[in-house]
């Protein structure tokens, strides 16, 4: 009954507010969660204090102030998915190089893409259903709520994409498809088990990475691809896509994660304030995770 009040009479409604009030919202959130509330201040301070050493404090407490207003955006733009129409979605959400994609579809490439929480992956993820010759997939994680789960899904897939749960994904790997396919992985969180998780040096310090979107390139022959989302201005963002690897086998363990972390430090530093710095990315170092008594 919650789910219901809370989708029916709050964000099915803001949903359906034009823009210019849309950000009028954001801006109020964003002074509560800066200077009233104080929203995982300490987790996001933390987190951009350690990846940039080479900053002043006046340099990394703009990114953190950035950062809340982004935040802020990614949230009601979020809630504005439900209810967007196709032609918004193309005039907010500009792909540059569909050419990278379509080339590996004329050579028959099924294809992993590399994705991160950087720009507005909620809007990556409504826009890209029917942007190249590849049908786009993508996994997600099942909410909790039965009511939020039916409308993310439907948010998201509205326009192509299809959604899978993240418990499917060896069976949609093994599914034999009649045109070549691209799954979307999102690999920048911290892993369910970092114990076995490939660990390499991201924004200066040892990270563990989700090291599935290798694993699955390379034992089904996906090629690779990188997909970075930047905000060019509030509420418009670019996509453009990168080979990484276009038959992976090629490569020794390790070499595509590398790439993608390589690419994603790149896009981070050309606005550190558009990637989702409130998520625990180090929860714990690597002498925890290895050191830690066996339960």
């Amino acid at each position: 009954m919650a789910s219901k009040i809370l989708y029916y009479l709050v964000l099915f409604p803001i949903s359906i507010l034009p823009y210019f009030i849309l950000y009028g919202i954001s801006n109020v959130m964003y002074f509560l969660l800066y200077y009233v509330i104080g929203y995982r201040k300490k987790v996001i301070q933390e987190n951009i204090y350690s990846s940039f050493p080479e900053m002043d404090d006046k340099e990394k407490n703009k990114i953190i102030k950035k950062f809340y207003l982004h935040f802020c955006d990614l949230v009601i733009e979020s809630i504005k998915n439900f209810t967007i129409s196709e032609k918004q979605i193309r005039k907010r959400v500009i792909f540059e190089n569909l050419d990278v994609l379509n080339s590996l579809y004329d050579k028959n490439r099924n294809v992993v893409s590399m994705t991160s929480h950087y720009g507005n992956w909620e809007l990556l993820a409504t826009s890209i259903g029917d942007i190249s010759k590849h049908k786009q997939h993508g996994i997600y994680k099942p909410l909790k709520s039965e009511l939020f789960d039916v409308k993310m899904k439907q948010a998201r897939e509205k326009f192509g994409l299809v959604m899978f749960p993240m418990a499917d994904t060896i069976k949609y790997f093994k599914k034999k498809y009649e045109e070549p396919v691209s799954i979307f992985f999102a690999s920048d969180q911290w892993p369910s088990n970092p114990k076995r998780a490939f660990w390499t040096k991201f924004l200066g310090k040892d990270t563990p990475v989700l090291f599935g979107a290798e694993q699955y390139a390379t034992l089904f022959d996906y090629s690779v691809v990188y997909c970075e989302m930047i905000k060019v201005k509030r509420g418009y963002y670019s996509v453009n896509f990168k080979l990484l690897a276009e038959n992976p086998k090629d490569l020794s363990k390790g070499d595509i994660t590398n790439l993608y972390i390589k690419e994603l430090e790149k896009t981070i530093k050309k606005d550190p304030s558009q990637w989702l710095w409130s998520h625990k990315r180090w929860k714990r170092t690597k002498e925890e995770v290895f050191n830690e008594k066996k339960a």
